[in-house]
C-alpha cells in the first residue's frame, strides 16, 4: 500500500485515526468544507487516492464515482450514508462501510438531554431568567417520569435511547419497520399512527430512505397528542419542515428538539429557528470525544483492512457485492 492516500472529507479526524492510517501505510489528506461534487471529482482524479474517510454528508454521486481513478473504499465516520449513491458505488466496484454502533451512546444521550430539557422547559427558563424574571413559585412544569416515549426506529441508537428513557422512569413504546420483541418493560407498536396517538414524546431514530423521507408530515402531526414533543437526532428530511412549523405554532405540538435539518447548514431564515418552543443544535449529537475516537478508529480499520484484502467487521460492509472476492 505504499504511497496511497486517504481523502478525509473534513479538516480533521482524531489523532488516533490518523496514526492508525499512517501505521497502516496510507496518508490522510484533508478537505475544507463545504464540499461539492466538483471538489470531490478533482480530489479523486488522483490515482493514488485509494480510500475516503467520509465525514459529514458530501455528495458521492454517480459523477463522483465514475471519475474516481483509484478509489477502492468509502468508509463512513459514523453510520448515515444517505449522501452516498450506494448503487453507483457498487457498480463501480467501490466498497462502502460504516462505523456501526460507534456513536450510538452519544446520540442516545443527546436525544434524552433534549427530551429532559423540553419537558422541564429549560430553554425558556434560561431566557426568562436572563431577562430578569424569577419564576420559581408561580410556574410549574411537567415531570418526565411516567411519560410515554415513542421510539421510531429500533437500531442501536433507538435501543440505547429507549433504555435511557426507561431508566429515567418513562414508559417506552417502540415502532420499527420489522417486528421485534421489545426489551422487558417496553411495548411494541406496529402502527406508527397508533404510536403517535399514545406518546407524550416521539423520538426519531430511523435512517433516511425513500420510504422515510417526509414520513412525519401534517397527517402524522395531527395524530399526536396535544402538548406532545418531537425529537429528531436522525436525519432532517424525515420531517416535513413546513408542516412541523404549523404544528408547533398551532398545535398539537408543544415543542421540538432538532439536531438535524432538511438543509444543512441550516438557513438562519428557517422559520423553525424563530420559534421559542424549539431547541436546536447543529448536527452534533454524535460529537463527543469518546464517540469521535470510536468512529475514527473503526473507519480507519475498515480502510486499512480492506486495502489489505481483508474485512475488519463484515457487519460494517453495506455492499459486499461490490467486491465478491472480499
Amino acid at each position: 500500500m505504499a504511497n496511497l492516500k486517504v481523502l478525509v472529507t473534513a479538516a480533521t479526524v482524531s489523532e488516533l485515526a490518523q496514526n492508525l492510517l499512517r501505521e497502516g501505510g496510507v496518508e490522510p489528506v484533508f478537505m475544507n468544507t463545504p464540499i461539492d461534487e466538483d471538489m470531490l471529482i478533482g480530489a479523486l482524479a488522483q490515482p493514488d487516492v485509494a480510500a475516503v474517510l467520509l465525514r459529514g454528508s458530501p455528495p458521492f454521486t454517480e459523477r463522483v464515482f465514475a471519475s474516481a481513478r483509484g478509489l477502492k473504499i468509502v468508509a463512513k465516520h459514523g453510520a448515515g450514508v444517505d449522501s452516498v449513491d450506494l448503487a453507483s458505488a457498487t457498480r463501480h466496484g467501490i466498497a462502502v462501510m460504516v462505523a456501526g454502533g460507534a456513536n450510538a451512546d452519544a446520540v442516545a444521550e443527546h436525544a434524552l438531554a433534549m427530551m429532559l430539557s423540553l419537558v422541564r422547559e429549560l430553554p425558556q427558563f434560561d431566557r426568562s431568567t436572563r431577562l430578569g424574571a424569577w419564576r420559581n413559585l408561580d410556574y410549574l412544569v411537567r415531570d418526565f417520569r411516567v411519560r410515554t416515549v415513542g421510539i421510531v426506529g429500533f437500531g442501536q441508537i433507538g435501543e440505547r435511547t429507549a433504555r435511557l428513557a426507561q431508566a429515567c422512569g418513562a414508559q417506552v413504546v417502540i415502532h420499527n419497520r420489522s417486528k421485534i420483541t421489545p426489551p422487558a418493560g417496553m411495548a411494541f407498536e406496529p402502527d406508527l399512527g397508533s404510536l403517535l396517538e399514545c406518546a407524550d414524546i416521539v423520538s426519531l431514530h430511523c435512517p433516511l430512505t425513500a420510504r422515510t423521507r417526509g414520513m412525519m408530515g401534517a397527517a402524522q402531526f395531527a395524530r399526536m397528542k396535544p402538548g406532545s414533543l418531537l425529537i429528531n437526532t436522525a436525519r432532517g428530511p424525515v420531517i416535513d419542515e413546513p408542516a412541523l412549523v404549523e404544528a408547533l405554532k398551532n398545535g398539537p405540538l408543544a415543542g421540538a428538539g432538532l439536531d438535524t435539518f432538511a438543509e444543512e447548514p441550516v438557513d438562519p431564515a428557517n422559520p423553525l429557528l424563530a420559534l421559542p418552543n424549539v431547541l436546536v443544535t447543529p448536527h452534533v449529537a454524535a460529537a463527543t470525544t469518546d464517540a469521535a475516537a470510536r468512529m475514527g478508529t473503526i473507519a480507519a480499520n475498515n480502510i486499512i483492512s480492506y486495502l489489505r484484502g481483508e474485512i475488519y467487521d463484515r457487519r460494517n460492509f453495506l455492499n459486499p457485492e461490490a467486491h465478491k472476492g472480499a
